[in-house]
């Protein structure tokens, strides 16, 4: 198979052609065949997606294959099904569904590299928009998550009870450790940043800035510790309301390839404005914002490719773009094999106008959409 266009390359955008199968054989840079503006990137990986289309991860097999395929329809071609705080036995039901799914293979849709459990393990004093469920992540829970085998990401509030014996656990088994929904200080965050490295882990940050108390001159907060450290990563919900412009650029800035885009993207995704629902609470969307009675968001109806068209209103380069979409969370999950238009890799691609509308999505070396 071959496609051409303007290939958005790791460091450049050149006209040429992808030559593949279900891996990338060749880039060859060059004339095209195409006159009206067509660009092709690298496929989008979402790691924190509770749902969108009507369907929520919390409610099954089936809701998770729609919720995907979704997102896959705006140009995900890898995705993380995302928990939220509820009863330990409906999380770990969850978490079983994302297993199911995972190994079954979801025909005609993303790739399901596995669960972010974002909840049970939050601080109740940072709920954001999660239930009031939140939970210890003491050995034993912590010990039936991982039994799982599907867990990626865990969302952890460092100064909880057990977070250093669940830290060592979760790093031990591969699991990227991202600090969020959280009331710890600098030095606690800066703390649990030292201990995810000593256990051979990876750092992340949930929802950078959200859910984790601001910056100030006097209190820098667990956003400075990510922002400052060399290890950290940290997903950012760039929707304009959950951070605005100025700070991503800020992020960006200090992070640059650390950075990731993520949507938070909950059922009403996708729905329009109106009623919704985000575990088991109501949901009001309006002028694309949900958010619960109380005022407070609730999570997004985010997709990647608005995010990408987000940053580059913001002035962003395509080049950075893409990375922000693509390849940093490839890098953040240890996945060597995506995230860029380098032969090898497998053929998971976004194919877009001059508007940067989602035309095309292949994954694997298959069209889908």
């Amino acid at each position: 198979m071959i496609l051409d266009g303007t290939l958005v390359l790791p460091d450049r955008l050149a006209p040429g052609r992808v030559t593949f199968d279900d891996t990338i054989r060749a880039i060859e840079p060059g004339p095209v065949a195409h006159e009206a503006t067509r660009y092709i990137l690298p496929g989008f990986i979402d790691t924190h997606v509770h749902g969108g289309d009507g369907a929520d991860t919390m409610e099954g097999v089936a809701a998770i294959g729609r919720l995907a395929r979704f997102h896959m329809a705006h140009g995900t071609t890898t995705i993380l099904p995302t928990t939220i705080t509820r009863p330990w036995p409906d999380v770990m039901d969850a978490l079983r569904a994302v297993a199911e799914v995972r190994h079954a293979g979801l025909s005609g849709g993303p790739a399901i590299h596995g669960a972010h459990l974002e909840g049970p393990f939050v601080s109740p004093h940072r709920l954001g928009a999660q239930p009031p469920f939140a939970i210890a992540p003491d050995p034993d829970h912590v010990a039936q998550a991982l039994a799982t085998g599907v867990v990626r990401v865990v969302t952890l509030a460092p100064e909880l009870e057990h977070a250093e014996t669940a830290i060592a656990a979760f790093a031990a088994a591969g699991v990227r450790v991202s600090i969020g929904h959280t009331v710890a200080s600098f030095e606690q965050a800066e703390q649990a940043i030292c201990r995810i490295c000593a256990a051979g882990g990876t750092v992340g940050a949930t929802h950078l800035f959200n859910a984790m108390g601001g910056i100030e001159g006097r209190r820098p907060g667990p956003a400075t510790a990510l922002m400052c450290s060399d290890a950290g990563h940290a997903e950012l919900i760039f929707d304009t309301h959950h951070v605005h412009p100025a700070s991503f650029r800020l992020a960006h800035r200090l992070m640059g390839e650390r950075l990731l885009f993520v949507t938070d993207a909950m059922r009403g995704a996708g729905l329009g404005d109106g009623p919704s629902q985000l575990g088991g609470q109501e949901v009001m969307i309006s002028d694309g914002i949900a958010r619960l009675p109380d005022g407070t968001l609730a999570g997004s109806v985010l997709t990647l490719d608005a995010a990408l068209r987000n940053a580059l209103a913001a002035g962003t380069s395509l080049v950075d773009a893409a990375k922000l979409v693509s390849h940093n969370a490839a890098r953040y999950l240890g996945l060597t094999d995506r995230g860029a238009l380098v032969p090898g890799m497998r053929a998971d691609f976004v194919v877009m106008d001059g508007d940067f509308t989602v035309r095309e999505v292949w994954v694997a070396g298959q069209r889908h959409t």
